[in-house]
């Protein structure tokens, strides 16, 4: 009888001991592991404030308009709207004073300080080469000219280094003559460097004016 008693006691002894183990825990978490109702979506990105998302700026963004002028913004000045060259040439895009005067813009350093004007500057510069360019760019565009596949996108960018006319001379001449900038930069270069983007959406405006 003893020995049956000792073996009970035995057994409800080992259940016992067992059960102990999940008995529940009251762990310390620490609450910074947790994140409230207002806090989870900033989580979602490597910083907690979504709002420094709005201030990236890509420079490269395909082969889409967008990436046409951040890639020829780069070139001139890195993209920098306070840029100013040695010879004076203004802004992200590097305008001269004549030129901006061309297309309605007498206040330099109101061009300066304005980002959005420098943008529809640009804007507005593209149409009227685009204009005086048509012809050239109907005829010439998916011809080769000294070794360059010519598209709109690259005429126009070569127009905006160094005029119109030095477009005309380059393409007039098979390539031949190769009008440089003050630096040294070709039209070919830009022709080249800037050749296939999507410029299409630019309307060719005669008189085009910033507004």
């Amino acid at each position: 009888m003893i020995k049956k008693g000792i073996f009970y006691t035995t057994i409800l002894l080992t259940v016992a001991f067992i059960s102990s183990g999940f008995k529940p825990y009251n762990s310390q978490i620490s609450k910074y592991l947790f994140a409230d109702g207002n806090e989870q979506q900033s989580y979602v990105f490597p910083s907690q404030n979504s709002l420094d998302y709005f201030k990236l700026k890509v420079p490269f963004t395909g082969r889409y308009f967008i990436g046409f002028k951040e890639a020829l913004a780069h070139k001139e000045s890195q993209g920098k709207y306070g840029k100013i060259n040695s010879l004076g040439y203004m802004g992200k895009y590097q305008f001269g004073i004549e030129t901006l005067k061309s297309i309605g813009i007498n206040d330099s350093i109101g061009f300066m300080n304005n980002p959005r004007l420098q943008e529809k500057a640009f804007v507005a510069l593209l149409s009227k080469n685009k204009f005086k360019l048509k012809d050239y760019i109907n005829y010439f565009e998916g011809k080769i000219v000294d070794g360059i596949k010519i598209t709109e996108s690259g005429i126009l960018a070569a127009a905006h280094l160094g005029g119109p006319g030095s477009v005309k001379r380059f393409l007039n001449s098979n390539g031949e003559k190769k009008c440089k900038d003050e630096y040294g930069t070709s039209v070919k270069t830009y022709m080249k460097d800037f050749g296939g983007y999507e410029t299409a959406g630019i309307q060719a405006v005669k008189n085009a004016k910033v507004n």
